[in-house]
């Protein structure tokens, strides 16, 4: 995995686990990796997964059964909840990035559209 400077590791690693449960790549109720075995996967310290999952916990994404593991909520709202959370900032970051290049809202709406005339 290779991390970007300009978000917290962790937050990263959160981010993709999240986009991994609402793509279906990891269903509800699975066990997760463990903390050992998901550091080791993505060359992190077994700490920053530990933040990762108390942080998924806390967000009702995951929660830990005491001596088996972490696993993926079966709460299809909670999964939901988190889809939209995530579709949430992907649209804000594209707009906010439009935007720094001078795109007006019309023109954003037209790129999207595909509709290349009049364009920014």
């Amino acid at each position: 995995m290779e991390f970007r400077n300009d978000q917290p590791i962790y937050l990263q690693i959160m981010n993709d686990i999240k986009m991994d449960i609402v793509s279906g790549k990891i269903a509800p109720g699975d066990k997760l990796l463990s903390t050992r075995d998901l550091a080791l996967a993505i060359k992190v310290n077994p700490n920053t997964i530990q933040r990762v999952y108390k942080e998924l916990e806390a967000e009702e994404i995951c929660f830990t059964k005491r001596g088996m593991g972490t696993y993926v909520t079966e709460d299809e709202a909670v999964i939901q909840r988190t889809k939209e959370e995530l579709a949430d900032k992907m649209v804000e970051d594209f707009v906010t990035g439009m935007k720094k290049i001078n795109y007006s809202v019309d023109a954003i709406i037209r790129k999207i559209k595909n509709d290349k005339e009049g364009e920014a």
